[in-house]
């Protein structure tokens, strides 16, 4: 039986990434619709090679983790490595995998985000000292109780401390791989191919638009 791929995303890059496309999309058939002489042809180039870098970096980045491979799907690169292949996993102000021969691949569908991790160790702090999540205690008969908020984060931090979402997934990743790199259908050697899907039609669309500001 084989297992789906676990597929990790960032709903925030899809969700500005959507906003761009809308966005660019209003602009640019309005221009080809209500436009005269050359600004239709622009508008068209324009979108060309608008739309696959907005594509690239924000709806493509995706992560699979799969029970033999982990698959990283970049703006310009599918990189593929299986378990064995995999040194560790790194998080500092950007997520990334290192492989054996010593290469970083960045997980750029895992952004880090430094707010929630000093919002993780603001929780982890107050939880450590009985403080409820807005500083706060509650008074009652003359003595301080912690809040019902406080009672959860004491309780999430009696099973460590706090994490921020991105680095929860990191620590998964980091879970698999130690749970298959010795797998026999974990090995492998390590694969990239270029996104040439995406590369080609940006190109066109900037060779298009060179050629259209030339001529005019």
């Amino acid at each position: 039986m084989t297992t789906k791929d676990r597929i990790y995303r960032s709903p925030a890059a899809i969700a500005g990434g959507v906003l761009l496309l809308a966005i660019a999309a209003w602009l640019g058939i309005d221009a080809l619709v209500q436009g005269t002489g050359r600004v239709p042809w622009l508008a068209l180039a324009a979108m060309i090679l608008v739309i696959p870098p907005v594509v690239a970096f924000t709806l493509r980045p995706a992560v699979f983790a799969g029970e033999d491979r982990l698959r990283v799907r970049n703006p310009f690169r599918v990189i593929v490595l299986p378990w064995s292949q995999i040194a560790g996993f790194r998080s500092s102000y950007s997520n990334e995998v290192v492989a054996a021969s010593g290469t970083k691949y960045q997980l750029w569908a895992i952004p880090v985000s430094l707010r929630a991790r000093k919002k993780a160790a603001r929780r982890t702090a107050r939880a450590a000292a009985g403080d409820p999540p807005g500083g706060r205690r509650s008074v009652g008969l003359g003595l301080g109780f912690p809040s019902t908020g406080s009672v959860a984060d004491a309780k999430d931090a009696a099973d460590g401390p706090l994490r921020a979402e991105t680095d929860k997934v990191m620590d998964e990743l980091r879970e698999m791989w130690e749970a298959r790199e010795k797998a026999e259908s974990a090995q492998g050697e390590v694969s990239v191919r270029w996104a040439y899907e995406v590369l080609a039609p940006a190109l066109a669309g900037a060779v298009l638009l060179a050629i259209l500001l030339a001529t005019g």
